[in-house]
């Protein structure tokens, strides 16, 4: 990921004439073993716009809103979610869960709030 991001970083500069760090953050990389974990990194990868909108903006989105730029409405996890299938033969971003913990595990701690601010104290009873 690190290289990924040089890599980008240099054509960003190049194309538009100008030196220095594009990418603020580092990659980081934790491995995940506990279905909690997996469940509190699912919360946070599928509403993470939820969360940076009320950062930057104090804002909420829209209830039952799903970002269309996450995997989110391939998801079968969310709880109070009301999501049309996707079309018959569309292409899944995403590869099937392939482990327990991604598969299953994580249900134990419950599924996902739709509508739940990643980091915010109102979603930590989960």
């Amino acid at each position: 990921m690190q290289g990924l991001a040089i890599r980008l970083a240099r054509g960003i500069n190049k194309t538009l004439h100008r030196e220095g760090t594009v990418f603020a953050d580092r990659y980081f990389e934790r491995v995940l073993r506990s279905p909690k974990q997996v469940s509190h990194c699912l919360r946070y990868v599928l509403n993470n716009e939820r969360r940076h909108a009320f950062q930057r903006r104090g804002e909420r989105c829209d209830a039952g809103w799903i970002d269309p730029f996450s995997s989110g409405r391939f998801f079968d996890g969310w709880r109070g979610a009301k999501i049309k299938a996707p079309p018959e033969g569309e292409d899944r971003p995403v590869a099937p869960a392939g482990t327990w913990l991604l598969a299953e595990g994580w249900r134990r701690h419950g599924l996902i709030p739709v509508d739940a601010v990643p980091g915010a104290r109102r979603n930590r009873r989960h």
